[in-house]
């Protein structure tokens, strides 16, 4: 493997203001537009597709308003009366590139209501439930890169603690997209900093996984969107190649990073509700996703994140514990009993 020199990264000061402050000021930002037609979102449904464990470098502004980042994109993101997307962007970014790249991060144009309707809630109750308390809840399609690099921080810990990570990483090594603010690191940025810059971003031993394998694909280029474009099994197998990476971290990022639906990432949470409503108790991490696949199809992954933000949410309540659960981040409330009474075509 080839040497590379090492790049140490100095610590701000402590009273530095949170990484990627409140980006840009408000004279800066182009005017609210709609992103396009989709299946509409609750709020609760909103919160959750952005701050539900899919991505984490979103924040919930005033007014309801939610900043992300992604790529080299900083957006605002509202909802109108109908529930419908709207689009705002700094004018130093703004154009049709940057709003195409937007609509194809939340999968405008993706039949979502068609997806969700052919889950199998129809003869399963418990999935007709976290359906019904999640309208519009939807799947990213997040730069892969980006996924693989949130993923691989997310070991034995909690979204907030991953945020913090992610911030960190940016404001340290990443690239200034504005005054201010910065996009994530690549991994050919990441293959020439030094351990220690990377401990410092709050990763622990995670460190270690992420520079060996920001060194791998910094030596293959190209690879990683090889990966992605194999079929699942095959992209599986080659994403856990890489060092920290087992079976959920490589589903995570086939379905938030890739599109791979069928992709059933088995974390806490799932093995919880698997083992709770299916009477799953005791089967492996790959026998759950083996069943998870097989019982709700070719679109397995979006069943898997409904019952994983009905559990995470509502699955303490309804076991008269609510303190096992992570503090809620949204306002996950139930919906509709019957999916198919708001079921709508997507765009």
């Amino acid at each position: 493997m080839k040497r590379r020199s090492s790049t140490t990264i100095s610590r701000p000061p402590r009273s530095s203001p949170e990484p990627d402050g409140d980006g840009p000021g408000l004279a800066d930002w182009s005017d609210w537009t709609p992103l396009g037609k989709s299946l509409p979102f609750t709020p609760a449904s909103l919160a959750e597709t952005l701050d539900g464990g899919q991505a984490f470098r979103w924040k919930r502004g005033t007014d309801d308003c939610w900043e992300g980042l992604f790529d080299d994109l900083i957006v605002r993101i509202r909802l109108d009366s109908d529930g419908r997307l709207n689009l705002r962007l700094p004018t130093a970014l703004d154009g049709d590139a940057a709003r195409d790249k937007t609509a194809r991060y939340f999968g405008i144009g993706l039949d979502w209501g068609h997806l969700v309707d052919a889950l199998p809630w129809r003869s399963d109750p418990h999935l007709r439930r976290a359906i019904g308390a999640f309208p519009g809840l939807r799947i990213l399609r997040q730069p892969i890169e980006e996924t693989l690099l949130g993923f691989l921080c997310s070991a034995t810990k909690r979204i907030i603690q991953i945020r913090q990570m992610c911030a960190l990483l940016a404001l340290r090594a990443g690239t200034e997209i504005l005054s201010g603010v910065h996009r994530l690191p690549t991994f050919s940025e990441i293959a020439n900093l030094g351990s220690h810059a990377l401990e410092d971003c709050l990763l622990g031993f995670r460190a270690r996984y992420i520079l060996g394998t920001a060194r791998f694909l910094a030596d293959r280029p190209g690879w990683l969107q090889e990966t992605a474009a194999l079929p699942y099994a095959e992209a599986k197998d080659r994403l856990m190649q890489l060092p920290g990476v087992g079976e959920k971290v490589a589903d995570c990022v086939l379905l938030f990073g890739a599109g791979k639906l069928e992709a059933f990432p088995v974390d806490t949470w799932i093995s919880q509700t698997l083992s709770r409503r299916y009477a799953l108790d005791g089967f492996s991490h790959r026998q759950l996703a083996t069943f998870g696949r097989i019982h709700f199809g070719p679109s397995a992954g979006l069943a898997q994140q409904f019952l994983f933000s009905w559990e995470r949410r509502l699955g303490g309540e309804s076991n008269g514990d609510p303190s096992g659960r992570e503090s809620p981040r949204g306002q996950g409330t139930a919906g509709p009993a019957d999916p198919s009474g708001r079921m709508q075509p997507g765009g």
